[in-house]
């Protein structure tokens, strides 16, 4: 055992002849599971076992909450399939330890139990939670290509039955308090204050264990299994294919072998989750996971000093930023030219509220954070004024010339422009070096990226408050040098081209589609032009391709349907008719698309990500990948552009560039960067 300060687990036996184990990881934030800290936990319960105290209490002294799951990081280490199960069995016969003793266990649960974390709250008798906003249930092992390998498969359907504890898998989505409490999940729900009594009370008076509800048990016998697994496959095939996705479908094959009955059942899941550890799906969004903590760790000032957010521009973009900074706790005014073009920013704001914050008071709260703001009386009082007007280089700096003198000293001057770099737009500042770019993307609410865009002549203080106030809003941090489209713009627009130029040699745009999303992109091309604006679409291009020295790619179809007003979604109808908010697209049956359509649409991509990084865009080649991945919903099981060119082999990827390059044209002629990407290995 390791000394005092090491360990990270603490027994203290109170007058009752409870134990109460608390749980400390050194030198972390929240606690998780790493293998020594499994291993020091077995320990403990072997003493116990020699020395059974009256009951147990599992309680976490982390102010950030109960358990936050598995090591991620060890996974990383995982070569085959006997590794994985070496990682995985003793944690598992661990959990079974505990449920094993004989006596009352308690976990005592504040903030989230998530992954492992549950698993372990699952393996105690019994389970209490504090009933506040941040309480947190879930099993969300999907999200990196596994499943829960501590016994999680079984123990979740034994307690909550075999739907519920399906949904929770499955989706990896967490349930609250009153739901966790309905499920069987918890078996009280208890004020902050009141949670190691009520822990100690269902040591001292426990109750009968809960279990799922008789009509759940009974999904899970033998007759029934198969007439439920064909309705969860069928489920689970609407929304991620086997081929991409397996672990989904290794959760239901699990439930329906075994039933969630007996030892078979705990090895199985071992076995199986061992197996889905050495698939490129799950080796891929472990790193989607390590880049989204690389991202999250990005440094940045804390912010604590910004409480109010100036936005001018009520746009779209504009009014859903500001939406978005009130919800996360700032005060925010909402400027535009008249009171009519803020008013529908006001209602979306509302609707974004309503959905977010269900609590009344809460509501009222984070609406009264937002105010329209015509005059602009807010400018002096803001810490950020964040400009979201038009993507014209004039008009932006006309504004920043009205703004500036307003600002107080030390406040922030950032742009949402999506493509105009930062030099021509702080060319007539006083401050040049305080504008900094925080490009957020569309849907606000959705995305998690935030390009955050500086020059050679930022400051750096600037850039840090930026990278705070990122984080303070719950987004993605991504540094990124002043550059035509930046990162995420600058590789959509050869992507979106591409595929328009393929409309314009007569393939159909569901065929296009299709394609891309068979690949793994969350929306096809066409669709995404229609989303974005075909005049936007239009605009950035020319900017980009002017910035680079480019030929502006000319498309007869888009041209008409600018010139026709048909913009696309905004203006119900572009390359696609639109109803309702979607695109009503024509049946293609199983219309087999061109031979090189998908790599038209992906390398022409690929091969742009090359371009940046060589040219420093972003630092290095995981921030390409966590760019595009995080702004463009790249397919994650793919692990992002690069990654994907790796795993494909960068010599076929040149050679497929080449034979590309000699049928269509020199916008596939590899990009000189390749050859610096020779011998380069994935973090």
């Amino acid at each position: 055992m390791t000394d005092d300060a090491a360990r990270s687990w603490k027994t203290e036996r109170d007058a009752d002849g409870i134990a109460w184990l608390t749980f400390d990881k050194p030198g972390t934030s929240a606690n998780v599971l790493s293998a020594a800290v499994l291993r020091e936990l077995d320990a403990v319960l072997a003493g116990l076992e020699q020395d059974l105290p009256r009951g147990v209490i599992v309680i976490s002294a982390k102010k950030s909450g109960f358990v936050a799951g598995a090591d991620i990081k060890e996974f990383t280490g995982i070569a085959n399939e006997a590794n994985g199960y070496a990682l995985l069995r003793p944690g598992q016969q661990v959990f079974d330890r505990l449920e094993a003793l004989r006596c009352p266990s308690v976990a005592a649960i504040h903030g989230f139990a998530l992954g492992g974390g549950l698993e372990l709250a699952l393996a105690c008798h019994y389970r209490v939670g504090v009933a506040d906003e941040r309480l947190s249930l879930g099993l969300p092992e999907v999200m990196l290509g596994i499943h829960p390998g501590f016994g999680g498969t079984v123990r979740s359907v034994r307690l909550a039955g075999v739907r519920a504890a399906m949904q929770m898998m499955l989706t990896g989505k967490p349930v609250r308090g009153a739901q966790a409490l309905q499920l069987g999940l918890l078996d009280r729900l208890v004020a902050e204050g009141e949670l190691r009594a009520a822990a100690r009370a269902l040591v001292l008076q426990p109750p009968p264990r809960r279990r799922a509800p008789w009509r759940e048990r009974l999904l899970s016998t033998a007759p029934a299994r198969p007439f439920v697994r064909r309705s969860l496959i069928a489920q689970v095939a609407r929304r991620a294919p086997r081929a991409h996705y397996p672990a989904p479908y290794a959760i239901i094959d699990l439930w329906s072998r075994y039933g969630a009955h007996g030892a078979q059942a705990f090895e199985a899941e071992a076995r199986s989750i061992a197996h889905l550890f050495t698939t490129e799906t799950s080796r891929n969004l472990v790193r989607v996971f390590l880049l989204q903590d690389r991202l999250k760790a990005g440094g940045g000032k804390s912010a604590a000093d910004v409480k109010h957010v100036h936005v001018v521009g009520a746009g779209v973009m504009g009014a859903d930023i500001a939406a978005w900074s009130a919800l996360r706790g700032f005060t925010v005014t909402l400027q535009d030219r008249a009171i009519e073009l803020v008013q529908p920013g006001l209602t979306r704001a509302a609707e974004l509220f309503d959905k977010r914050v269900r609590d009344a008071a809460k509501n009222a709260a984070t609406r009264a954070r937002l105010s329209a703001d015509v005059e602009g009386a807010g400018v002096p009082r803001a810490d950020v004024v964040i400009e979201a007007i038009y993507e014209n280089l004039e008009a932006k700096q006309e504004l920043y010339a009205r703004l500036e003198p307003r600002m107080k000293p030390g406040a922030l001057l950032a742009t949402n422009t999506s493509s105009i770099m930062l030099e021509p737009l702080a060319a007539k500042l006083a401050r040049p070096e305080r504008l900094v770019g925080l490009h957020f993307f569309n849907p606000v609410a959705l995305m998690p990226l935030i390009e955050i865009v500086h020059a050679a002549n930022t400051d750096p203080d600037a850039v840090q408050v930026a990278t705070g106030f990122a984080r303070r809003i719950d987004k993605l941090p991504l540094a990124c040098r002043s550059a035509p489209g930046f990162m995420v713009n600058r590789v959509l627009t050869p992507y979106m081209y591409e595929a328009m130029l393929c409309v314009q040699e007569g393939m159909p745009p569901e065929v296009i589609d299709k394609a891309a999303t068979e690949f793994g992109m969350p929306v096809g091309p066409i669709e995404l032009v229609d989303v974005v604006g075909l005049d936007v679409a239009a605009h950035v291009g020319e900017i980009i391709a002017r910035e680079l020295s480019r030929p502006v790619t000319q498309i007869k179809r888009l041209n008409e349907l600018l010139a026709a007003k048909q913009l696309g979604r905004k203006s119900g109808a572009g390359f696609y008719p639109w109803r309702d908010g979607k695109a009503v697209k024509a049946h293609t049956g199983a219309t087999a698309p061109a031979a090189d359509l998908t790599d038209r649409l992906v390398l022409v991509l690929v091969n742009e990500c090359v371009a940046c990084l060589r040219e420093g865009v972003v630092a290095d080649a995981d921030l390409v990948d966590a760019a595009v991945l995080f702004g463009t919903g790249f397919p994650p099981f793919r692990g992002g552009p690069l990654s994907y060119a790796r795993a494909r082999g960068h010599d076929a990827v040149l050679a497929r560039l080449g034979e590309l390059a000699a049928r269509y044209g020199a916008r596939f002629q590899p990009d000189p960067g390749w050859r610096a990407l020779a011998g380069s290995k994935p973090a």
